[in-house]
């Protein structure tokens, strides 16, 4: 009862052929990038300077937060007494 009908053929014919009226379009390429010593050597400066910043800033953000758990236990014991 809850079982599928399946069709006779597993593929059928197709109902009507498809034929082309218009060509292919032509894809036109990119045009080339030309990659020389220069721009290879301001990518890579680039990127170690980019870097630097980011250790820069990872390493103030991690003293800052150490400092303000030092002052932080430095005010708590100078305010128990």
């Amino acid at each position: 009862m809850f079982l599928p009908k399946y069709p006779d053929s597993p593929t059928p014919p197709p109902a009507h052929t498809h034929a082309p009226t218009d060509p292919a379009p032509v894809r036109r390429s990119l045009p080339s990038v030309a990659i020389d010593k220069n721009t290879v050597g301001v990518v890579l400066v680039g990127g170690v300077v980019l870097t630097a910043l980011l250790a820069a800033v990872a390493v103030t953000a991690i003293s800052v937060a150490v400092v303000a758990v030092v002052l932080r236990s430095m005010l708590r014991d100078h305010n128990r007494r």
